[in-house]
């Protein structure tokens, strides 16, 4: 089976494409372009970044509640955005849990602290945590845990099936990191400016009703993902019961604000058609 829509991504003005749509089982849907080629994730990075501390978390070498990061923070703040700390400084701007500070630094304080614990560097520990099991073998965390990842869309639609049927997490485990952490909390969504609340959970971003947003205007508020200012992007719908990987080699800009949102709702309304027998 193919899905038609994923054509779309031939129309975005970028040098090197590739996307696929999967299902919980692992079943791909459809996929486009080179789906094994390598390409930088940007801020993808983040939730297999997340997936690694929080298999630490489940193997007792850390704590979601314990300290982390600036004083008054823990390794949960740092999951989800409100330790305080600048976006791409290591410094402190605001009180923990006072508002949503989309923080680079703050994920590589979550790995420094993990590779602290496990006494491991953590691009090592990610790959034998989750990279290795879930046979990624084009994935590299070697960098930020913030932003330094490369993968394939083959590879993410692995990560993407395990996210929505887990076997290396509790599911409960799961079910947590896409549920909002500090809810009511405010912020900026990089590209998309302000949100009133600025919804996440641990290392997902929480679509909700987030406006204007990176997904589609069709996707359920229980979208939960990422996006990439290397023009990639990673999104779980549950209510749909797929995800889709796209991957370019084209900085995040207007192009992609203008291009991604119909193209996911083209995915969703063809896989609607799909599921009732059109």
């Amino acid at each position: 089976m193919s899905l038609h829509s994923l054509a779309l991504i031939e129309n975005w003005p970028v040098p090197t494409a590739a996307a696929a749509v999967v299902r919980a089982d692992g079943t791909v849907l459809g996929s486009y372009g080179p789906t094994g080629h390598r390409f930088p994730l940007a801020s993808v990075t983040k939730p297999l970044a997340a997936y690694a501390v929080l298999v630490a978390y489940e193997e007792g070498a850390v704590d979601l509640d314990e300290p982390a990061g600036p004083p008054g923070s823990t390794v949960r703040h740092l999951l989800a955005h409100t330790s305080g700390l600048a976006f791409d400084e290591h410094r402190v701007t605001s009180a923990p849990g006072e508002r949503r500070l989309y923080s680079n630094a703050g994920f590589e304080q979550l790995g420094d602290h993990v590779a602290k614990a496990a006494d491991i560097p953590f691009a090592e520990y990610a790959r034998q945590a989750v990279l290795e099991p879930l046979g990624m073998t084009s994935t590299a965390l070697d960098g930020s845990p913030a932003k330094d990842g490369v993968s394939t869309v083959d590879d993410l639609v692995r990560f993407a099936a395990e996210v929505q049927a887990p076997r290396l997490l509790d599911p409960r485990t799961v079910a947590e990191a896409m549920t909002v952490q500090y809810p009511g909390t405010k912020g900026v969504l990089p590209g998309y400016g302000h949100q009133n609340p600025n919804d996440w959970g641990l290392g997902f971003e929480i679509r909700d009703s987030k406006s204007p947003h990176w997904t589609g205007s069709s996707s359920s508020p229980r979208t939960f993902g990422h996006f990439g200012q290397s023009g990639t992007f990673l999104w779980i719908d549950p209510d749909a019961g797929v995800a889709c990987a796209a991957l370019t080699d084209r900085a995040f800009g207007p192009w992609a604000i203008e291009a991604w949102t119909p193209f996911t709702d083209a995915v969703l309304a063809e896989l609607a058609e799909l599921k009732s027998g059109g």
